[in-house]
């Protein structure tokens, strides 16, 4: 139950923490590297220091937290229910379930939308995605088909544009990318990853080489990898699936 003394912003965005799988000091310095500012702005909303912030800043907290870029913007600007909450488990694990509406295709197959943002991820040396954010499409996809690649909720799913050839011949330039924006922890070796690195969008595969350390690969032979620290990238989703264009 969200403390009534809190702004309706405060408790949304409350309640997105609460889902979300890192703490509040994670997306204040993600903020921080994707605008090359130092303020703490999801801080300062929850101290009462800023209580109404510009819409692009809550756009962009939305953003790295993974979440539709309106959900702030609308509890702020218009008073409406943001659709974030999830609860969490005893072992740990979150259940979230989307509250969006379920559709019936002609054959009587369930869909569901899953939102196609309109950015680019670097396939090749990177893409600011500051610059390169618009706006986000919801696309109805067939809930077997997005079952076959993930149980993660169709809301917790996103759909970017690749480019570039780094990741040929697994990913090709411009193939269209699915991604679990619920899986955000390097928890296993060599999966692909949409993430930043450096403050700009990509597409690797990651390989945990030490305790702060992290194998940036390319699957194209021609490009060469890259050793990094952790801090220097944030996860912003598990690459599950691709459709190829021709």
């Amino acid at each position: 139950m969200s403390d009534p003394a809190k702004t309706p912003l405060q408790a949304a965005i409350a309640d997105a923490l609460d889902a979300a799988p890192e703490a509040r000091e994670f997306y204040d310095r993600a903020y921080q590297r994707m605008t090359g500012k130092s303020g703490k702005p999801i801080y300062d909303i929850m101290r009462g220091e800023s209580r109404r912030p510009q819409p692009e800043t809550l756009r962009k907290i939305a953003e790295v937290m993974g979440l539709p870029s309106e959900t702030f913007v609308d509890v702020a600007y218009e008073g409406r229910a943001p659709g974030v909450r999830s609860s969490t488990s005893e072992a740990g694990h979150r259940n979230d379930r989307s509250e969006q509406p379920r559709t019936s295709t002609a054959d009587g197959g369930e869909t569901a939308p899953v939102l196609r943002l309109d950015l680019s991820y670097s396939m090749g040396p990177g893409t600011d995605l500051d610059d390169s954010y618009l706006e986000a499409e919801p696309i109805e996809f067939d809930i077997g088909f997005l079952r076959t690649m993930t149980t993660t909720a169709p809301d917790r799913i996103r759909i970017v544009d690749g480019i570039g050839d780094s990741m040929q011949p697994t990913l090709h330039d411009r193939d269209l990318l699915f991604v679990d924006v619920n899986q955000r922890d390097l928890n296993a070796q060599d999966r692909i990853w949409a993430l930043w690195l450096f403050g700009l969008g990509a597409v690797k595969r990651l390989r945990a080489v030490g305790a702060d350390r992290v194998l940036v690969i390319s699957d194209n032979p021609d490009v060469a990898d890259q050793e990094v620290s952790r801090k220097d990238i944030m996860i912003h989703g598990r690459v599950i699936g691709s459709i190829k264009r021709h």
